[in-house]
């Protein structure tokens, strides 16, 4: 079926580098597959924002913000690992702003383990109040399981992440990995090790404010570059009309 459908595609667009490969392997022109990055949205770079009064403010904390959907691709449990791991150093918190269905799961682990002073789960807002949660934050986590195709996924927030302009802590393999070092953006240790997430966050934390505020600085203008919405909506706008003068050829050709 796939093939059926990329065989009668003029253009085939695939979100990372990786996934070009695969696609290749069911397309029988590989000439109209085509890289096309999704693209950071402009409210990750607002500035002068107001702090979300829904986090305490505490003084000599290293804040560390997970943002988005809590499912099974986030790989929560690892996350909480390393979490408990440093429950008894009270310089790091971690916040997590989101939903999903590991949400209820979550909640109950947090108490378990512990983790109340330490974890705070702040709940689920619109994309528009994001930028005032970052602005508590030190640096910015994602995470995704050790999954063959994961690895071959950049994930979402990981442009998001980088045009807000913090340094990022990643949990993951493969594509993402490669674009928070490619962008000398941050720390990164692989899907699921949860003492490397510690241990990376803790070297983080030791970071002079300038060398994070550097690292902040590199990712913003990697996105801007790479995954800017202007810019990936003009090459859209360029691979519309080649796919139309591609078709004209074909058809003429018929």
């Amino acid at each position: 079926m796939v093939k059926f459908i990329y065989d009668r595609c003029t253009l085939v667009l695939g979100q990372s580098r990786s996934f070009l490969t695969s696609i290749a392997k069911f397309c029988s022109d590989t000439r109209k597959i085509r890289y096309f990055p999704s693209w950071a949205e402009d409210v990750f770079s607002e500035i002068d924002l107001v702090p979300a009064p829904e986090v305490p403010v505490l003084e000599g904390v290293f804040n560390v913000l997970f943002a988005g959907n809590i499912g099974e691709a986030q790989d929560l449990p690892a996350v909480l690992a390393a979490a408990e791991s440093l429950k008894h150093n009270a310089s790091i918190r971690w916040l997590i702003v989101g939903d999903g269905r590991k949400s209820g799961w979550l909640q109950e682990e947090v108490e378990r383990r512990g983790l109340q002073g330490s974890v705070l789960l702040l709940g689920r807002f619109p994309v528009e109040r994001m930028p005032s949660f970052y602005v508590h934050a030190d640096a910015l986590l994602v995470s995704l399981k050790k999954d063959p195709v994961f690895s071959m996924t950049i994930p979402g927030k990981v442009q998001s992440y980088l045009m807000a302009g913090l340094p990022l802590v990643g949990m993951l393999d493969g594509e993402g990995a490669k674009v928070i070092m490619d962008s000398d953006a941050g720390l990164v240790c692989a899907a699921g090790d949860a003492g490397g997430l510690a241990s990376a966050v803790l070297e983080m934390a030791a970071m002079s404010v300038d060398r994070r505020y550097q690292l902040g600085v590199n990712g913003r203008t990697f996105a801007q570059k790479e995954f800017g919405r202007t810019l990936l909506m003009d090459r859209l706008e360029a691979l519309f009309f080649e796919a139309a003068n591609l078709y004209k050829e074909t058809e003429v050709n018929a």
